[in-house]
């Protein structure tokens, strides 16, 4: 891929220290494209040709392009992905004393592995509520400095470390502040937001690893945290900047919370989406038939990376549908639905695919083997439209420091940008036309 997209690319991963500064930066990158922002609780004003954005909880992101001859029969097509990741959050009693030691509480968020976290430098970004004059508002903010670690037990002590022991969350993974006695994180948290200690009502805080992205295996294969899912996230935002059809209202979807079931008001399984694209409708004066006459032949991409093929351990995968990173983009398949892939949406995405010149695997977890889920069969409760699950092969998914294939990204980029220059129509149930 270009030098230039694969930098952009690290430099985003790299900002995006938490999920509020992803969506800033996503954010950043559509107002260079001349996006404008909207409020939820604010009246929207929409135009044919326009192009907007609007957020939700600063962790929700939807961007939308209304096409410029956008008539009664036009289509949603919608590219969705996550901009959580597992993580470890502080708790609202931030501090806490063990001997001559500082630490700070913390909690689990999502389903990581525990082992990635220990014995490395860490930080901490999130978002702080700070009292006003005549209210609150939010700041971002991000350490950016090594701060914290999670020391393991010497081996001499935890014999059985290489074989058989489990990790508690209240125990083995609490991080370690100072040594200092009179150590006060809120007051550091204060100076770094230039503001009083006591004006602070409120934070969401989370660790993340410090170690910088780096490139590696003679430049096939990239190294950082959150791969999961900001790699699609990232990706779907370029072919979205990048594609577009005058007949269609193109949609660019990131939501929070993902990795913890996605059940809030900014997760997959709100209204968040559907609230957006009724607003989309009723402001170009169309009626509450047509809405659902749109839907119909609308699309969804459900873009969450997959497990690629693992060298040390063939046994886990079903060979037929192993995928392997820098092959292509994977569509996802499971009997039991937990991706919404089947054999209409699978084609139709294969056939832009395949005028796009872009590869495409086919991942299926061994028979024997359950999976998790992700938000297109989460978001279809509330939106139900055609939906593929997609992603790209990645290694060590929920470690703290994950492993992708650097040629993947422009793969990716490349079949988005095909969808969203696609306008879908279907002429007669289940028959479609790709304009």
């Amino acid at each position: 891929m270009e030098t230039t997209q694969f930098t952009d690319f690290l430099s985003f991963m790299e900002e995006s220290k938490s999920c509020f500064h992803a969506v800033k930066e996503m954010k950043k990158r559509l107002a260079m494209e001349g996006f404008t922002d909207l409020q939820e609780s604010k009246h929207w004003t929409l135009e044919k040709g326009g192009k907007y954005m609007v957020t939700r909880n600063g962790s929700s992101l939807l961007a939308f392009r209304i096409g410029e001859e956008v008539e009664r029969d036009y289509s949603f097509m919608i590219a969705a992905s996550h901009s959580d990741a597992p993580t470890y959050k502080l708790k609202e009693n931030v501090q806490k004393e063990s001997g001559h030691c500082i630490q700070l509480n913390t909690e689990g968020y999502g389903g990581m592995i525990a082992a990635s976290w220990l014995d490395r430098p860490l930080s901490i970004a999130g978002r702080v509520l700070i009292k006003t004059e005549n209210g609150c508002c939010t700041k971002l903010v991000d350490f950016d400095k090594d701060m914290v670690m999670i020391p393991n037990l010497a081996i001499h002590m935890n014999r059985d470390i290489n074989s058989s022991h489990s990790y508690n969350a209240a125990k083995d993974m609490v991080p370690l502040y100072t040594d200092e006695r009179d150590a006060d994180f809120l007051a550091e948290l204060a100076k770094l937001l230039q503001v009083e200690k006591e004006a602070i009502v409120g934070h969401d805080l989370y660790l993340y690893n410090r170690m910088k992205p780096s490139v590696w295996g003679n430049g096939r294969f990239f190294s950082c945290g959150r791969i999961d899912d900001l790699e699609c996230a990232y990706t779907t935002l370029q072919g979205f900047l990048q594609g577009g059809h005058r007949k269609s209202v193109q949609v660019f979807a990131c939501f929070d919370n993902e990795e913890v079931g996605s059940g809030t008001k900014q997760g997959a399984a709100s209204t968040f989406l559907q609230d957006v694209l009724l607003r989309i409708h009723e402001a170009l004066g169309f009626t509450k038939e047509e809405f659902y006459m749109a839907i119909a032949h609308s699309m969804m991409l459900s873009a969450d990376n997959a497990h690629a093929f693992h060298p040390n351990y063939p046994e886990s995968y079903d060979k037929e549908h192993a995928v392997y990173m820098n092959e292509g983009v994977v569509v996802k398949f499971n009997a039991n639905q937990k991706y919404t892939s089947d054999a209409i949406s699978k084609g139709v995405f294969e056939v832009m695919c395949q005028k796009a010149n872009v590869p495409l695997q086919y991942y299926a977890n061994r028979s024997d083997m359950a999976g998790g889920s992700t938000l297109g069969n989460i978001s279809t409760r509330q939106v139900s439209l055609h939906s593929v699950d997609i992603g790209l092969a990645q290694l060590a998914m929920h470690s703290s420091y994950e492993t992708a294939g650097v040629k993947d990204i422009a793969y990716m980029i490349a079949a988005v940008r095909a969808f969203f220059t696609t306008y879908l129509v279907e002429n007669e149930e289940l028959s479609f036309e790709l304009i």
